[in-house]
């Protein structure tokens, strides 16, 4: 039994008095978005708490894309999908293959190579915009959604190997020498050994790089202009052009969005907090 000293309880309030409003703070956006998400255009500014009478008369208008910002939904949802898909599975295999090389097979440079990456983290993103932009129009690639996908895996790639090789590092280096005595060969180590082994990680890692591509909005706002090529998060920023812009509609498309990335989080927090604090602490 918790026995509730002086100490303790001012600890509890404290941490209420933060917790609480940081909990508004999140929930009240989310609680206007699903507002507006179920009301009618003229019922959403009314005032009230909640709708009145309530309506998925926006979702339907969403799903049957009845209105002309949202003349390409599944498809712009579509791509949303394949991009973020694509930059979790490249991301992976780049930052899985690299912390093995640096932490287990200790190539020479390695460590050096990572710090160089993770320097990149010192320079904004959006002050990487227009030389992406410029590199891409080089070889070709604007308009194409593997610029996207590129770029994401680029910036996403400094970060995840930097994860992977401090949880690596935890790992028992006599597993390695053991498979090695057994005739094991560099790739059947990675296989047989370092893969089964990192999984919670990779998880963290993989869910971590696939949120940050289906959030992006800033490079594939510049790489694709197609509105058959563009995300979903793109296609949304289009409602914002109009002077009367259909805010329930913007809503509810916006609540749609944030549903899969929502379930994969929640269904992988526990791999996320645990891998992506792999490594943190030693003992």
């Amino acid at each position: 039994m918790k026995r509730w000293t002086p100490k303790a309880i001012a600890t509890e309030a404290k941490l209420l008095l933060i917790g609480i409003p940081v909990l508004l703070w999140t929930l009240i956006p989310v609680y206007h978005m699903a507002l507006f998400a179920f009301s009618t255009k003229d019922s959403a500014t009314s005032g009230h708490l909640w709708p009145t009478t309530p309506t998925l008369a926006n979702f339907s208008t969403v799903f049957h894309q009845k209105h002309f910002y949202l003349d390409h939904f599944w498809q712009q949802l579509w791509n949303s999908l394949v991009i973020a898909l694509s930059v979790g599975a490249l991301t992976l295999f780049v930052a899985t293959t690299a912390a093995f090389a640096i932490s287990r097979l200790r190539v020479r440079g390695g460590r050096t190579v990572m710090n160089l990456a993770l320097f990149t983290y010192f320079i904004p993103a959006a002050f990487l915009a227009v030389p992406m932009y410029k590199t891409m129009g080089n070889y070709g690639l604007l308009n194409s959604q593997w610029a996207l996908i590129l770029a994401m895996v680029t910036i996403a790639s400094p970060y995840c190997i930097w994860v992977l090789k401090q949880a690596s590092d935890k790992l028992p280096y006599e597993l390695d020498e053991a498979a090695r005595m057994d005739g094991a060969s560099p790739l059947q180590l990675f296989r047989l050994v370092y893969l089964p082994l990192m999984v919670p990680s990779l998880v963290a890692v993989g869910t971590y790089s696939l949120l940050l591509a289906w959030n992006e909005y800033l490079y594939a706002f510049l790489l694709l202009s197609n509105d058959k090529s563009v995300t979903l998060a793109v296609a949304l920023g289009n409602f914002l052009s109009a002077d009367d812009s259909p805010w329930e509609l913007l809503m509810a498309t916006g609540l749609i969005y944030a549903l899969p990335p929502a379930a994969i989080y929640y269904t992988f927090k526990r791999y996320m907090v645990g891998g992506l604090t792999a490594g943190a602490v030693k003992s």
